[in-house]
Order: C-alpha cells, then structure tokens, then sequence
C-alpha cells in the first residue's frame, strides 16, 4: 500500500464528485459572432475559421462548447482556452462514437475487468486501483485523429472539426503495464483490447453498438499508458470518461477510452468495426494519398494507431478580431506539441512564411505536453500581414506547408496562419 492517506483523500474527492454528477439537459447558447460564422461558411471549401462553426452548447459540467452533434456528442473546445498550457477540464473537447453515454455511475458497483490471456483474470474496484498501485502523474495531449478535418481539400465525411478538438491535461492514475503484469499476460498475448461504457447503434450500423480498441501487445505505446482518475487534480467529468479513462500519450484519442470498464488480451488481431474498417490510414509515407489512388483500390491501409501523433503548433493570439496598431508591440503567441518527441523550436513569421524568426519556448512539461510558444513583434506598417507558425520536435520532425489528404481526415499538420489588419497610430 502507498501513502494511505493520500489515497483516502482521493477516494473522498472522487466520491464527492459522483455524488453531485447529474443527469440535466443540455442548454444552447448560440453567439453573434458564431451565428455569422455559421451563416457565411457552407463550403465546399475549406473552413476558414479557427474553430467549427456549431452554435455554443452547455452540458453538465462543462462551459459553453460548440456542438457540432449531439447523438453522438461531440464538442469542440473554443480557440480562447489554449492561451495556457492546460485546458481546463470544463472547457476540455468531447468525441463519443455511440448515442448512449453514462450519465452517472455507482463507483462502489463498477469494476475494472482484466480478462482474456492473462495467467489471473482479475477484475477491480475503484478503491483497489488507488490502494493497490502507485500512482503516477504526466501531462499529455488528448487530440482527436479527425482534428481539423474541415481543412481537407477535397472534403471528407465525418465531424467537421475546427482546431479545438484538441485538448492537454495533468492526469494521475496507475500505470497500464502495472495491471498488465498483475493479471499476468501471457506470452500468447499479441493485442489488447479496451472498451468502456457507452452503447447503442453506431456507424457500424450494429444494434450491439460497443466501441473497442486495440493496441500491439508490444506496443511501445503499453510502457507509457497510464489509467487515469484525475484530470487535472480533479476526478475526470462525466463527458471526459468518469470514473477513470485510458491515457496513450502520443497517440490520437480514440486509443483514450473513456469509462474504462474492460481490458482484454487477445491471441488475435482486433478486426472489429472500430479497428477495421474504421480509423485506418494509407500505409504511405504519412498517411498522405489522394482520391485517385484511393479509387484505384490499390492503396493498403493499416490502423492510425500504427503512428504517433505528427507534430502540429496553432497561433491562439492574435486572432485577427481586432486591428493591431503600426508600431505599438504585440504578442505572438499559441501552443505547439508532437506525439513523436518533446518540442524543440517553434518558428513564428510575419511575411506569410517567406521568413522565420525563433519564437520564445514556455515551461517544459514533458515531452507529450503542449509547449506554450510567444514572440514579440511591433507591426512595422499599416496594411494586411499573414502570421505563420511552424514547430519542429526534438526527433526532427518539421511542420511542412503540405496539406495532408486521406479519406478518413486525418493526421492534418500543415502550417497555421492568421490575417490581421494594421492600422496607423
């Protein structure tokens, strides 16, 4: 047992928490400014807003959000709650795949089940996660594989996500591989498999409607998870996987399963509906093809959790809303993060990406956090300039000006820019 009192301030803080979780209906709450947004972009172009242009939504414990559907939910966190390095948790974004999600659940009931080819099958309580494993915290980035897909060129299907379906936390919980070799794997283990909570028909069209993923029993990824309880210092929100969630650092979010109720170990390879034919990716160099190929029935595709997570950097401010003044300093300023190695450089342009001036890194919270970036700069003259931001990781990897394509949308990272006005003094 580790710092028992610790762990019975946590269970505290955890059962208070489920106490006051409740089922209320959602509340809209649809802005001018949205409300134009929503009027001006019907496509088919690329969106050329900074977040998607849903009305602004309010479910229980979160701030108002824009919905892009509500069976399932989905929401995305807006552009003004990544000008720090952690999102809170009541602005954090929501992606569910099925219509039925929990709306609360009995802590001394639920259990965590391990079953499958382990050499103990075991399953635990809430209580028995905190007393039993020591507890760890990392900060990492929680990003939908479709983030962003509302740039693609040509469109594609799916949520047509903004920027914001995005989001970096402090999570504390219990390492994966510590419940791993406490049920025993055994060796004839070659995938796990995570399901959680929520049910109902799904884009698999199937009555059953459960949501599984699956990681390589060797995945490198396993060394890192971490099954976490708390978000930020406080017991995860119902709509963000309550009461504890799988945590991949470096890896999209669909691998992040909310409601974590079920590992198993597989001696096959996962092909159910949310491992294949879904969330898959061109087996090319990243993920990049076109409508051409894909039509030719002569491109493979593999799993997107066969990748990390590319390296991406977003400018939060300015955002372009109001006049910058010729002469009177500003701020540059955004966050960037690679799922393949710790930021190393962000590079911020005024010019439109014609140069590039090394911008000012904030705290290092470890290599899976956002990295908070900023750059002083003082308009020299009046007139229209195109901001840019390009991010390289410690591996080497450098945001190119290519704009990815694929059929699914995902693995978007092209160099973000931002037109602002400059006004004489």
């Amino acid at each position: 047992m580790h710092d028992p009192m610790h762990r019975r301030r946590l269970l505290g803080l955890v059962g208070a928490a489920t106490a006051a979780l409740a089922t209320r209906p959602a509340r809209a709450v649809v802005s001018m400014q949205t409300q134009a947004a929503q009027d001006a972009f019907t496509g088919p172009g690329a969106n050329p807003y900074w977040n998607s242009v849903g009305p602004y939504v309010s479910y229980p414990q979160k701030l108002p959000l824009q919905r892009l559907t509500d069976r399932p939910i989905q929401l995305e966190t807006p552009r003004q709650y990544f000008r720090e390095a952690f999102t809170p948790n009541a602005a954090f974004f929501v992606r569910y795949h099925l219509p039925v999600t929990p709306n609360e659940i009995d802590l001394a009931a639920w259990r965590l089940s391990l079953s499958g080819a382990f050499a103990h099958p075991v399953e635990f309580s809430f209580e028995q996660l905190i007393r039993t494993f020591k507890p760890v915290t990392l900060a990492a980035v929680n990003q939908c594989s479709g983030n962003s897909r509302s740039r693609f060129q040509p469109r594609v299907p799916g949520g047509q996500w903004g920027n914001g379906a995005m989001g970096n936390a402090l999570w504390t919980g219990v390492r994966l591989r510590d419940l791993l070799e406490r049920a025993g794997l055994q060796r004839s283990a070659t995938w796990i498999q995570f399901e959680g909570l929520d049910r109902g028909v799904g884009a698999d069209d199937k009555p059953s409607g459960r949501f599984m993923k699956s990681l390589p029993a060797g995945d490198a990824s396993l060394d890192r998870a971490v099954i976490a309880f708390l978000m930020n210092g406080e017991p995860l929100p119902m709509l963000n996987g309550f009461p504890v969630r799988l945590v991949v650092p470096g890896k999209f979010a669909t691998y992040w399963t909310k409601h974590l109720s079920f590992i198993r170990a597989l001696t096959h390879e996962d092909d159910n509906f949310w491992m294949k034919p879904a969330y898959r990716i061109p087996d090319t160099p990243g993920g990049d093809t076109t409508p051409q190929a894909m039509a030719s029935g002569k491109i493979r595709s593999v799993p997107i959790g066969t990748v990390d997570m590319p390296v991406r950097s977003f400018i939060v401010d300015p955002d372009g809303s109001v006049p910058l003044v010729r002469g009177l300093p500003t701020q540059i300023r955004g966050v960037a993060f690679s799922g393949q190695g710790a930021v190393a450089k962000v590079e911020v342009s005024t010019d439109g990406g014609r140069s590039w001036k090394r911008a000012h890194l904030g705290q290092d919270h470890g290599p899976y956090s956002f990295r908070t970036y900023s750059h002083a700069w003082t308009p020299p003259a009046a007139g229209r300039f195109t901001l840019a931001v390009r991010a390289t990781d410690r591996a080497g990897h450098v945001q190119t000006d290519h704009g990815v394509w694929n059929p699914g949308g995902y693995l978007w990272n092209r160099i973000e820019r931002q037109d602002v006005t400059v006004l004489s003094a």
